[in-house]
Order: C-alpha cells, then structure tokens, then sequence
C-alpha cells in the first residue's frame, strides 16, 4: 500500500488554517485506509487474541478520524457548512422528501422540513384503514 511522505506539505513556515485543513484530510484519509487494513485482517483471521488487538486499534483509528472532522469544522468554515447541510440533507432523503427539498437545502430562502416525514411517508395503507 503507498505511503503518504510525511514530509512532503512541510512548509518553511506555520501553516495557514487552509494549508492545515488539508494536511487533516490527508491524516483522515490515512486513518480510513488503517480502519479499512484492520478489519480486513479481522476478516482474514481465526485468532480471537488477533481479531481482539486489532479491533481496539481499529476502534482507536475511527476516534481519530471523527476528531479530525471536528478539527477540520474548525479549520474550514465552508467545510463546516457543507457538513451541516449534510445532516440535513440526510435526514430528508431518509424521509422521503421530494428531490427539490434535498436540493433546496443551504440555498437562499429554503426551508427545510427536515424533521417532518413527507406526506409520501405518513400516508400507509394501515393509516388509511378506520
């Protein structure tokens, strides 16, 4: 598997916000591979002793990764909108909303009806029975 040089986005100076946040979305990309890595050994194994280590690491893999999202919130304030529309992206598509209501969100004027279920969802044929 390639390695990423860990030198290679030194710089001769401190790092702007920017530069960092790029230099995190490398260290999440590499925690995603060890994450992906580790559970392939787990399924590549019998080892119970194995299979636990590498679970614990794997574990530890995906808290890095969830702390260098919330960094890069920090880092990138259009990332971190971008991550919020997402939540409520989801949370439409999940409910059924029509594909202008997903589309609409982060956009000037939008409302979102992200946590009402669309009408498409509530209307069950048990709901219709008296």
């Amino acid at each position: 598997m390639p390695q990423t040089d860990p030198f290679h986005s030194l710089v001769p100076r401190k790092m702007t916000d920017s530069e960092l946040a790029r230099s995190i979305r490398l260290n999440i990309e590499a925690e995603l591979d060890a994450i992906n890595l580790y559970a392939a050994h787990i399924d590549a194994t019998d080892n119970e002793e194995a299979k636990a280590v590498l679970r614990h690491v794997m574990d530890e893999e995906r808290e890095h990764a969830a702390l260098f999202w919330q960094l890069i919130a920090r880092l990138d304030p259009e990332q971190a909108q971008h991550a919020q529309e997402a939540v409520e992206k989801f949370k439409l598509i999940i409910s059924g909303a029509p594909h202008e209501s997903v589309e609409a969100v982060g956009k000037e004027g939008a409302r979102s009806d992200a946590t009402e279920p669309s009408i498409i969802k509530r209307l069950t044929v048990g709901s219709m029975r008296r």
